[in-house]
C-alpha cells in the first residue's frame, strides 16, 4: 500500500521504466547511447547514424545507413495541406507551439495505429525525422511573411536544415557542428518530455501523437527552454564586469535564486555536453568572431562554480549553457533553440517509443489523497446565505 512516506515529488528518483536506450552517471560524467560514450560518437559519428543506433539498438552497416539516409532524404516534404494550415498560425505564436501542432497533424495524414507491423513503424520512424526540420523552417520563414524554402536533396540532414532556415548553404564546419549538437541532444533518459512520450505510447495511440506529447512537454522553461533563458540573462547582465554585481543582487534577493543553465536534476559535475558545447563555441568564434556575451557566461561560470560554492552542491553548467551561443553564431534565431532541441530529441523519443511498444503495460501510477471526506452536499440556496454572512459576494 502507498504510504505519505513513499511520495517523491516529481518522481524524483523512482525507476518509471526499463531501458536500454541510454545510461548516465551523473557523478561521474557519464553520458552513453546503447553503451557508445557520448564524446565518442560527438566527434565519430553523425545525427542519422545516432538516430539509427537509438532507434533499432545497433549501429547500421554502411548499407543500412544508406537506405536510412535515402528515406528521409525523400520524405522531407510535407503536403501542401499542413504548409497552408501552418500559414495560418499567428506570427506571434512561438515555433514550439506551430511544431506540437504540426506534428500532431501528420498524424491525419499518416496515422494507422498498425503498431504490429513493422513495416509501419519504420515509415513512421522516417517521417517523423525527416519532416520535423521542415515544418520548424517553414513556420520561421512563413511567420516572416516568406514562403518555406523547399528542402535541397543534395545536402544532408543538418546542412539541409541550416539551409532551410537561412537560405543559404552553410559552410562544412557550420553544418558539422551543428550536426554534432543534435546528437548531443538527441537523448537523455528518463527526462520529462521522453516520460511523457512513453506514457502518451503506452495508451498504443499513434506515433505522431506521441511526439506531439513529447514536443508539448518540452516546451516548458524548466525542460528545453532553459537555452532561450540563459542568453537573456547573459544579455541582462551585459558585460563582464557586471557578473559580480549581478550575482550579489540576485543572491540578496533570493539565497536560492536560479540561474538559468545551471544545475540538474542528474548532473552533479559539469555536464560533458556543456564540455563540448564550450570547446564548439570557440572553434566557431575562430571563424566568425567572438560572440560578445560569451566572456559573460565563462566569467558567470567561474564566479558561481568557484567563488560562491555552486561546484561544493554539485550545481554545474548543464547542456544548455553554452548551447544557444552556439546556435546564435549559425544565425539561428532565440525561439527556435527549443525546437531544435526537439528535432533532435525526436530520435530518442521514437527509440523509448519502439521500446516501449515492445513490452508495453498502460502507465497507472497512483496518487496519496489529501482532501477530505463525508463532506454534505450543500444546496445553492444555503451556498449563498453562507457566503453573504461571511462578507463575500
Amino acid at each position: 500500500m502507498t504510504t505519505a512516506c513513499e511520495y517523491k515529488p516529481g518522481l524524483e528518483g523512482i525507476p518509471a521504466a526499463q531501458s536500454s536506450v541510454s545510461y548516465i552517471d551523473g557523478k561521474k560524467g557519464i553520458l552513453e547511447y546503447r553503451g557508445i560514450p557520448i564524446e565518442e560518437l560527438a566527434v565519430k559519428s553523425t545525427f542519422l547514424e545516432v538516430a539509427y543506433l537509438l532507434i533499432w539498438g545497433k549501429l547500421p552497416t554502411k548499407e543500412e545507413l544508406a537506405a536510412f539516409e535515402t528515406e528521409i532524404r525523400y520524405h522531407r516534404r510535407i503536403k501542401y495541406r499542413i504548409r497552408d494550415m501552418m500559414k495560418c498560425f499567428p506570427e506571434t505564436g512561438h515555433p514550439m507551439d506551430a511544431l506540437q501542432t504540426s506534428a500532431a497533424a501528420l498524424g491525419l495524414f499518416y496515422s494507422r495505429r498498425a503498431l504490429d507491423d513493422q513495416a509501419y513503424i519504420r515509415a513512421a520512424v522516417v517521417r517523423l525525422l525527416a519532416k520535423i526540420p521542415t515544418m520548424v523552417a517553414a513556420f520561421h520563414m512563413m511567420r516572416r511573411g516568406n514562403d518555406p524554402v523547399q528542402p535541397n536533396d543534395d545536402l544532408d540532414y543538418s546542412a539541409n536544415f541550416l539551409y532551410m532556415l537561412t537560405e543559404r548553404i552553410p559552410d562544412p564546419q557550420e553544418a558539422e557542428i551543428f550536426d554534432r549538437c543534435l546528437i548531443l541532444h538527441a537523448e537523455h533518459t528518463m527526462n520529462a518530455s521522453t516520460f511523457s512520450a512513453r506514457v502518451t505510447a503506452s495508451t498504443l495511440t499513434d506515433p505522431y501523437a506521441v511526439i506531439a506529447s513529447a514536443v508539448g512537454t518540452l516546451a516548458g522553461p524548466l525542460h528545453g527552454g532553459a537555452n532561450e533563458e540563459v542568453l537573456e540573462m547573459l544579455e541582462e547582465i551585459g558585460s563582464v564586469d557586471n557578473v559580480h554585481p549581478y550575482v550579489e543582487k540576485c543572491l540578496k534577493q533570493n539565497p536560492k535564486h536560479k540561474f538559468m543553465g545551471f544545475g540538474h536534476r542528474v548532473w552533479k559535475v559539469k555536464d560533458p555536453r556543456a564540455i563540448m558545447l564550450q570547446n564548439w563555441a570557440e572553434e566557431l568564434f575562430e571563424k566568425k568572431g567572438r560572440d560578445e556575451y560569451y566572456d559573460v557566461a565563462v566569467k558567470l561560470e567561474k564566479v558561481l562554480v568557484e567563488e560562491k560554492g555552486f561546484g561544493e552542491r554539485g550545481i554545474y553548467p548543464n547542456v544548455d549553457y553554452y548551447s544557444g551561443l552556439v546556435y546564435r553564431k549559425l544565425g539561428i534565431p532565440n525561439d527556435l533553440f527549443t525546437p531544435i532541441f526537439g528535432i533532435s530529441r525526436v530520435a530518442g523519443w521514437l527509440a523509448h517509443w519502439k521500446e516501449q511498444l515492445e513490452v508495453n503495460r498502460i502507465y497507472r501510477p497512483t496518487q496519496i489523497y489529501t482532501g477530505d471526506h463525508a463532506l454534505s452536499y450543500i444546496p445553492m440556496e444555503e451556498r449563498v446565505v453562507s457566503l453573504q454572512r461571511n462578507g463575500k459576494n
